[in-house]
């Protein structure tokens, strides 16, 4: 590791005080170096956060941003005070092992355009399973639906080292996402109107559509719990991630298959939402349509960032995007596992 290269590892905190004692210890441990910095930027937590890593591990770096902006500007303005070369985001309920930053740097240096790194990421609970949040490196389908090496949808693989090698991705999870400062920068960080939810595949969509590279690392292990901030299935997620995924299509879809695509995405979450519907699941039918309304309400500004974004792609084709529908071989064809797929992202 090229010791002039400053590393700044950086955990968005909000209200997450009863996670540091078994997830933090493990940082502090695997971290050492006099290149690297440990530090909490904490989104306006109403807890004890902060009294506590004063009382507890003073030897993390404390960023007190005084209220809570949620996933995306928290991370935004947060790295904005920060001078490092790279930037580690990391989820405070993620757990790493021994040499977990090393094997992600190799890879920066040993390649210009790579400007994202994703460890692997098994379940902290199960480390036996890939972690819904990023598995062993993540994908889109044609349509927007994301999926990973090791999760498709709900159904999680087992790790048998089947995705031990080193390979490019298509987004990298924000639970623990290694990403270039200057690529970050550049790039306008992440799209702070998500909010939180597929913020970081928007963020990884706009980069490779600049030409550059996003890159699984399975050398480096961390353990991630999942569902920290919201439950999984929860209606404000439901919401989130219906609404975010449309924002990501909008602004990144390429202009020769935009209105197809676009058009047929709406008509599945129309489909999605009568699922829901019938189901009595009303709380997400709602969600559902109140992602649909918000949508239509942000179209004008979707719009700028859409021509901006367009006017700056050099690559509009990528082979990590699934030219099939995720959805049609899990439940139709009932292809649960990524080697099922028929999928060659290479």
């Amino acid at each position: 590791m090229s010791k002039d290269k400053k590393i700044a590892i950086v955990i968005l905190n909000w209200n997450g005080v009863k996670l540091f004692p078994d997830y933090l210890p493990s940082v502090i441990k695997h971290s050492k170096g006099e290149n690297i910095e440990v530090i909490v930027a904490d989104n306006g937590s109403t807890d004890n956060s902060l009294e506590f890593l004063k009382a507890n591990f003073p030897e993390v770096t404390l960023l007190d941003l005084k209220e809570n902006y949620g996933f995306a500007k928290g991370y935004n303005v947060a790295l904005d005070q920060i001078e490092a070369d790279y930037f580690v985001l990391l989820n405070s309920d993620v757990k790493v092992e021994k040499n977990w930053i090393q094997p992600c740097i190799d890879q920066f240096e040993h390649d210009e355009k790579v400007v994202a790194v994703q460890p692997k990421v098994l379940s902290f609970n199960e480390p036996e399973l890939f972690e819904y949040a990023g598995a062993a490196g993540g994908y889109i389908d044609k349509f927007g639906y994301p999926f990973c090496r090791g999760r498709i949808l709900d159904h999680v693989e087992k790790d048998e080292n089947q995705y031990d090698q080193s390979s490019e991705i298509f987004w990298a999870t924000g639970a623990c996402m290694f990403v270039r400062a200057e690529a970050f920068k550049e790039s306008g960080g992440l799209d702070a109107d998500f909010w939180a939810h597929m913020e970081e595949i928007d963020l990884c969509w706009r980069m490779k559509n600049q030409g550059y590279k996003i890159v699984y690392e399975p050398r480096s292990v961390v353990y991630h719990l999942g569902g920290g901030s919201l439950e999984y299935g929860n209606p404000k997620k439901v919401y989130l991630n219906f609404r975010n995924n449309l924002y990501m299509l909008y602004k990144n879809l390429p202009r020769k298959h935009f209105l197809s695509l676009f058009l047929t995405r709406m008509t599945l979450d129309g489909a999605a939402a009568a699922k829901f519907l019938l189901g009595r699941e009303f709380k997400a039918f709602g969600a559902v349509a109140k992602a649909h309304r918000d949508f239509y309400r942000n179209l004008s500004s979707l719009r700028k960032k859409r021509t901006k974004l367009t006017q700056k792609a050099i690559v509009n084709n990528h082979k990590q995007i699934y030219s099939k529908s995720i959805m049609w071989k899990f439940f139709v064809q009932k292809k649960h596992k990524f080697a099922e797929l028929n999928f060659n992202p290479e």
